[in-house]
């Protein structure tokens, strides 16, 4: 019922199908200009259905929204997409085939607070993401034809690619079913990504009181979404920090959590707005039916995991982008150690060295005489100029760009007589943009889609989007997230480039709520 009122008050509701006479009946009696039909051939006969909704079961999803597909209709289907990857993906090619746009309903994704969630990891106020976890508990909602797994969990699993911005590389889950045989209601699921990240769900219907919380832990803040709370203390940052006492000894410093301030919207009205747009414009929807093939993927891992009593699961074969992109090139005089993981569609250029324990993404290009020590981890679609070495301690997020002969240190008090086996920590965040013949002096972090000029020496941490330069580097302006330079008035900048809206508050950069594109 609540797609019936939502899609009224959108004016855009010409009728609804249900079996069942009870519910049609409230319908018709609630919205009495709306056509009900007990048959959904009916409704997707009629000329002047142009797209649906199915909200329906999880085990019919995928048989109605082909027949809508197969009807010319546009489908907006409740999540999972199907219950399995493979019916899923004869469902996405349908759609691609017929030329239908398909969305699936992971409305967590058009919270207000996960959209800000989501623009605090891009722009790298937490820091590198290390570790996420999900509850979504609750007394109520049971079910006898689909698990808690497959019932909760496509939210939060959803979330959680998205955030991290790929694809786990394995599955655990571990469940218990009480009230009825085979069908799990309370389910673990461990989730293992590229670079070592670590995110953790827990589902169940038979839990005593309702707990919604989505917690993403970074290097520098952790941020957690509490969907229970109050709209003011929906999303808290927990700006904690750990000092290495004699550079050994780990000491947790505790500060206040930090409330983010919301516009309150309610998430399916923003869905199916977006939906709508999607439909008029042919735009492509952020939770399409690639994206809610990778959250199938996982619920199948997750599901064998859980017969087979908890045994890791890998997606290895099943990760969509690995079935598309290139394998890695590495050229004949580059070198690359046993041991190494370099993603698909990656190069590795003359005279280059990868040593082993080493982790590169996907879509990376390292060029001519780059040389990367064992432990680093670099993320995807990161490219490395000519004559660069990436030293250990040294951490590259996705999208980062190294300028020629650009340099990292990796230990503050270098001495050839007392060397050390402790390297500092240096983080550079998405996007970031490091010039030609830079130095980054070790212990620093670089914010998300920041800049470093040509020649520059940073030797202090540089805010997301912040441009520096000099000797030593100081803050000379702020930078798009495509590079162009930012004109800031009362607090607010345009991106001449892209059109995107930023605000400055407080010395922090960060793209405005309406640049979102959701």
């Amino acid at each position: 019922m609540n797609h019936v009122r939502v899609w009224n008050d959108l004016g855009l509701l010409v009728a609804v199908a249900d079996p069942d006479p009870g519910r049609r009946s409230l319908v018709a009696n609630a919205y009495p200009g709306v056509v009900t039909s007990a048959t959904t051939s009916e409704v997707l006969a009629r000329p002047d259905v142009a797209a649906v909704v199915v909200a329906t079961p999880a085990t019919t999803h995928a048989a109605i929204a082909t027949q809508a597909l197969e009807a010319g209709k546009h489908v907006l289907v409740e999540k999972p997409l199907a219950m399995s990857a493979d019916e899923g993906t004869l469902l996405v090619n349908r759609a691609r085939d017929l030329d239908r746009t398909l969305m699936v309903g992971h409305v967590l994704e058009f919270h207000p607070a996960v959209l800000a969630l989501r623009r605090l990891v891009d722009d790298g106020v937490l820091g590198r993401v290390r570790y996420l976890y999900s509850n979504r508990l609750s007394f109520g909602r049971l079910r006898t034809d689909e698990n808690a797994m497959w019932s909760f969990a496509p939210h939060d699993i959803a979330l959680c690619l998205r955030i991290v911005g790929r694809s786990p590389t394995d599955v655990t889950c571990r469940g218990a079913a009480f009230l009825s045989p085979e069908v799990a209601d309370v389910t673990l699921m461990g989730l293992t990504f590229p670079g070592g990240t670590q995110a953790h769900v827990f589902v169940s219907w038979l839990h005593p009181f309702k707990e919604h919380r989505f917690v993403v832990v970074g290097d520098r803040q952790m941020a957690v979404f509490d969907d229970t709370a109050p709209w003011p203390e929906k999303l808290v940052l927990y700006p904690h920090q750990v000092d290495w006492v004699g550079g050994t000894v780990p000491v947790a410093r505790k500060a206040e959590g930090v409330a983010v301030a919301l516009d309150p919207d309610e998430p399916l009205v923003a869905e199916c707005r977006h939906f709508a747009e999607a439909v008029s414009t042919g735009s492509r929807p952020l939770t399409d039916g690639e994206g809610a093939l990778s959250v199938l993927r996982v619920l199948s891992a997750g599901d064998r995991s859980l017969r087979a009593g908890g045994a890791p699961v890998t997606l290895d074969s099943e990760v969509t982008d690995s079935e598309v992109a290139p394998p890695a090139f590495v050229h004949s005089t580059a070198t690359v150690d046993p041991g190494a993981a370099i993603g698909a569609g990656s190069s590795v250029w003359h005279y280059t060295h990868v040593m082993d324990g080493s982790e590169i993404g996907r879509n990376c290009s390292l060029g001519q005489n780059v040389f990367v020590a064992s432990g680093v981890r670099i993320g995807d679609n990161v490219r490395i100029q000519n004559n660069v070495s990436v030293y250990e301690g040294v951490e590259l997020d996705d999208g980062v760009f190294c300028g020629p002969s650009m340099v990292f240190t990796n230990v503050k008090n270098p001495r050839a007589e007392t060397p050390t086996s402790v390297y500092a920590t240096t983080a550079v965040g998405r996007g970031a943009t490091l010039g030609a013949n830079c130095t980054i002096v070790c212990g620093i972090t670089i914010g998300a889609y920041s800049l470093v000029g040509a020649g520059a020496v940073v030797t202090r941490d540089v805010p997301a989007h912040g441009l520096v330069a000099g000797v030593p580097a100081i803050r000379t302006g702020w930078v798009s997230h495509t590079g162009a330079r930012l004109s800031f008035d009362d607090g607010r900048a345009v991106c001449p480039d892209s059109g995107c809206a930023y605000v400055l508050d407080d010395g922090r950069v960060s793209a405005a709520a309406e640049s979102t594109g959701n």
